[in-house]
């Protein structure tokens, strides 16, 4: 059995594969990459009933696996590129040979999965760290699932200024429902539901146009949305609602939040 360990910001997740079995997946919080590697390990054993004679090898990867010394709990441990964990789990995930990802963390990462090649296109310093960030500073709020339970409740006519809010007719292929400026139209009775939900809806947009703008660089049209903010209700529909615009399509493959733990443990 090999281990994929992906050391995020915020939390650390683990990946067992085996090829006769499905692959089990936990998470934890992230503290410290060191607590948080041996935590989420010990975990893993511990709920699957595991001994350390079942595993061959442990592949990390992350931002806090450069900090990780040596080898853990004497188990042969190696460095996988971060790039490569999350082209090669998303890859796996899409079970498709051509793709690019849209890698949702803190930040966003975007590559392309073309065949066998990876390649890290670039990316927006606009992710889960926005939220939580802008959240915070606004609303005085910094639970993520508060957040979401806000935002749900929100309306975005009274934040963001829509083209038919300036225009009479259509913008060229762009409908008169769609954003023409986040937040720029906040009214005075604006709640923090609303503000909330424009908070999501400028990541998400920020998002989406990035990762069509690679798609469409690379005559592609399917974007695999992976990383922990890939499984938020609120952000996949404003991603659908890009698509159609586009006419890119997202994938929002099961366990796209443990996608680079996946692809640590399958490099």
């Amino acid at each position: 059995m090999v281990i994929g360990i992906d050391i995020g910001s915020t939390t650390t997740k683990v990946a067992a594969v085996n090829t006769e079995k499905d692959i089990i997946k936990v998470k934890t919080r992230a503290v410290d990459p060191i607590t948080s590697a041996t935590g989420a390990f010990g975990k893993l054993l511990v709920e699957n009933h595991l001994s350390l004679g079942n595993i061959e090898r442990i592949n990390i990867t992350g931002v806090g696996a450069a900090k990780i010394p040596g080898d853990l709990f004497g188990i042969r441990t190696n460095r996988i590129d971060e790039m490569t964990a999350i082209g090669t789990g998303g890859k796996h995930l899409a079970k498709k040979d051509r793709i690019i990802i849209a890698n949702i963390g803190t930040g966003t990462a975007i590559l392309e999965v073309n065949n066998g090649k990876i390649t890290h296109l670039g990316g927006t310093g606009v992710g889960g760290g926005t939220i939580i960030g802008l959240a915070h500073e606004m609303l005085s709020l910094s639970d993520y699932d508060t957040i979401m339970c806000y935002a749900a409740k929100g309306d975005l006519k009274n934040i963001d200024l829509h083209i038919g809010d300036i225009a009479e007719s259509n913008i060229g292929f762009l409908n008169r429902e769609y954003t023409a400026s986040n937040f720029g139209k906040i009214v005075e009775t604006a709640s923090k539901e609303d503000l909330a939900a424009g908070i999501l809806n400028l990541t998400y947009q920020v998002i989406g146009m990035v990762s069509v703008f690679a798609a469409k660089s690379k005559n592609n049209d399917t974007i695999v949305v992976t990383g922990n903010g890939s499984k938020n209700p609120i952000g996949q529909r404003i991603l659908n609602s890009i698509s159609k615009m586009y006419q890119i399509h997202y994938e929002f493959p099961a366990d796209a939040e443990y996608a680079t733990a996946i692809g640590a443990a399958k490099s």
